[in-house]
C-alpha cells in the first residue's frame, strides 16, 4: 500500500502544542513570562484545514493565553489546554463531536501523547519526537516540531482529498515577466 493511502480518510486533526506546533523550546523572560515560537506555514495549513471544513483540535498540557488566542484566530475552536490526561480530553472530544476515531490524525511528540495516539486512525509525529512516540506513529514527518510538521500532514491530507489550493502558473498565460 502506498503510504499516502493513510491520509485519504482523515476528516479530523488533533495536535499537541509544545514540540509539535513549537520547537520544544521556551524562552523565559525576567518577569517569568514564557515565549514560544510557532511556524507561520503551520498556521497557514491550520487555517486552510478549518476553511475546508475539517475539524481541528488542540490538546496541550500548556496554558499559554497567547498561544490559545493565536490558535483561535486561525479558526480553531476545540482547544483543550492545561491537560494532564490527554486520553480523557481526546475521548471527550470524539464523544462531543460524534467522531469516528479511524478518521482522526493525531500528531504528538512526547509520552503524554502516547495513549491518545494509540486510539486514532493515523498517529503521526515530528521527526524529533521521543523514541516511544516514533514507534507508535504510522507517519513520521521529515520536519521537526515547530518547523513545518503540522503543515506537512495537513497538506498531505488536503492534497490527496483534492482540497489543497491549486496555484496556476503564470508561464504561458501571456503575462510579461519583465519590462522594456
Amino acid at each position: 500500500m502506498n503510504f499516502l493511502e493513510n491520509f485519504k480518510d482523515i476528516h479530523t486533526f488533533l495536535f499537541d502544542v509544545d514540540g509539535v506546533l513549537t520547537n520544544n523550546e521556551i524562552l523565559i523572560l525576567d518577569d517569568g513570562k514564557l515565549l514560544r515560537k510557532m511556524n507561520v506555514r503551520d498556521g497557514y495549513g491550520l487555517r486552510k484545514a478549518v476553511q475546508q471544513g475539517y475539524r481541528v483540535g488542540i490538546i496541550t498540557g500548556g496554558k499559554s493565553a497567547g498561544v490559545m488566542e493565536g490558535l483561535k484566530k486561525l479558526g480553531i475552536r476545540d482547544i483543550y489546554a492545561g491537560i494532564a490526561d490527554k486520553t480523557d480530553a481526546y475521548l471527550n472530544f470524539i464523544r462531543i463531536h460524534d467522531i469516528d476515531p479511524s478518521g482522526v490524525l493525531y500528531m504528538g511528540d512526547d509520552l503524554p501523547d502516547y495513549l491518545p495516539m494509540c486510539r486514532v486512525g493515523l498517529p503521526a509525529c515530528p521527526k524529533d519526537a521521543v523514541a516511544e512516540i516514533r514507534k507508535v506513529a504510522r507517519y513520521i514527518s521529515p520536519f521537526k516540531g515547530g518547523e513545518g510538521c503540522v503543515r506537512d500532514v495537513i497538506e498531505k491530507v488536503l492534497k490527496i482529498q483534492g482540497n489543497w489550493p491549486v496555484v496556476k502558473s503564470a508561464v504561458g498565460s501571456g503575462q510579461s515577466s519583465g519590462g522594456n
